[in-house]
């Protein structure tokens, strides 16, 4: 219920209370009186809030199915149209110049003064949150989260898109708690995002005739703003967690999947053939463990005989 009212429903409010205060106000058919905008009574009050309220359960609902894909486009994800293509590889670029400017600032001589030197351990703190320039995005909230993605399994041969939806089932239950709190964080923050742009849009429409009203579109773009911001922190928590998760789990996947623990000569060679696996080809040097001795008829029996009793009996 909690992540429901902060992930879906207080962003639609703030969306429905912005579109309802300036249709009240007129402002959509000329300059807008903003006294009507406000309820003179209790009773419209109450009706006030009942219309945003019963709007903003209604668009929670239609857009609840596409919150991957509120996500996966302030990531940069934004290949499909050529326009938003040609954009992406000039902001990749702008990130390819930061991240080269972050290396930049982490040589430091031995002689450095004391300013220098904690300039460049914040440079290497950052450049540590940021993926390797082959596979960077065109936004900072895509490359936060991709540094999970792509290596979070990686570091014991793991494929962690493959393996997360199968590994995230195995974590323990403070662990989930902490997931489960910051991907809320991260889709709260995502949405705001969106209605506060949302919000921006319509204030500029409604308010294009009266200049002076115009620092409400502003303020609007300024919490979008603040918001993504909120998104990029969270999803940097949420791809650390990741890490946690297989630095703690990745055996418990492996006996979920009933295949036997490796030792640590092996590991890396059985975490990728299990990638392998996951990715739909199998390979042969890969058995299973189903922790039951042969000839046993279900685990922890010596004899299927055992399952109803003696066979003398």
């Amino acid at each position: 219920m909690r992540r429901v009212l902060m992930v879906h429903f207080v962003p639609c409010v703030l969306l429905g209370s912005c579109a309802y205060a300036l249709i009240r106000s007129g402002s959509f058919s000329g300059r807008g009186n903003w006294s009507a905008a406000l309820p003179s009574d209790w009773s419209a009050v109450v009706g006030s809030a009942l219309i945003v309220g019963s709007g903003s359960v209604v668009l929670a609902m239609l857009v609840y199915p596409f919150q991957v894909r509120a996500v996966r486009v302030l990531e940069g994800y934004w290949d499909r149209w050529s326009v938003t293509a040609r954009l992406s590889g000039v902001l990749i670029e702008v990130q390819r110049r930061r991240r080269h400017a972050l290396g930049s600032r982490i040589a430091v001589g031995s002689d450095a003064s004391t300013q220098a030197t904690r300039v460049a351990a914040d440079a290497a703190r950052r450049l540590a949150a940021v993926p390797p320039e082959e596979v960077l995005l065109p936004t900072a909230l895509g490359n936060a989260l991709r540094l999970g993605e792509l290596s979070a399994g990686e570091r014991y041969g793991l494929a962690t898109l493959a393996s997360w939806p199968r590994i995230h089932m195995q974590v323990s239950d403070r662990l989930a708690r902490a997931l489960h709190s910051a991907r809320t964080a991260l889709d709260t923050a995502v949405n705001l995002c969106w209605s506060f742009l949302a919000s921006a849009v319509l204030a500029s429409t409604a308010l294009y005739d009266e200049p002076v009203m115009l620092w409400l579109p502003l303020m609007a773009l300024l919490l979008a703003a603040l918001a993504y911001k909120g998104a990029v922190t969270a999803a940097q928590a949420y791809a650390g967690l990741m890490h946690i998760v297989y630095d703690l789990h990745r055996f418990d996947l492996l006996d979920a999947l009933h295949h036997p623990l490796p030792d640590r000569a092996d590991e890396v060679d059985t975490f990728w053939q299990v990638s392998q696996s996951l990715a739909g080809h199998p390979t042969v040097d890969l058995p299973y463990d189903h922790g039951r001795r042969p000839g046993s008829f279900r685990r922890g029996l010596s004899d299927p005989r055992d399952a109803h009793g003696s066979a003398d009996t």
